[in-house]
């Protein structure tokens, strides 16, 4: 588990915005497929799998941007308490 939190921590801040974004439209589409004609099972099941994903976005995306986050503020912190601003 730690891998995975490692890997998506190193990836960059537009990576992250892009991922965040994406659990929108699975948001939308588990519950807009209520509408389809299909079995009760088949909603339930897909209901099951885009909200999943949806989730899966939406945590993946946090956690890619909140480290992101961290790296730009710890940047910005350094360079007001340069030696060279004073």
């Amino acid at each position: 588990m730690n891998k995975i939190k490692q890997w998506l921590q190193s990836l960059s801040f537009r990576t992250g915005a892009i991922v965040l974004a994406m659990c929108i439209p699975f948001y939308i589409l588990s519950f807009a497929q209520m509408l389809l004609p299909i079995s009760t099972g088949a909603k339930g099941a897909l209901w099951f799998i885009l909200f999943g994903l949806a989730k899966t976005c939406q945590y993946g995306g946090l956690t890619i941007l909140g480290v992101e986050g961290f790296k730009r503020l710890k940047r910005q912190f350094k360079a007001t308490n340069s030696p060279n601003n004073k």
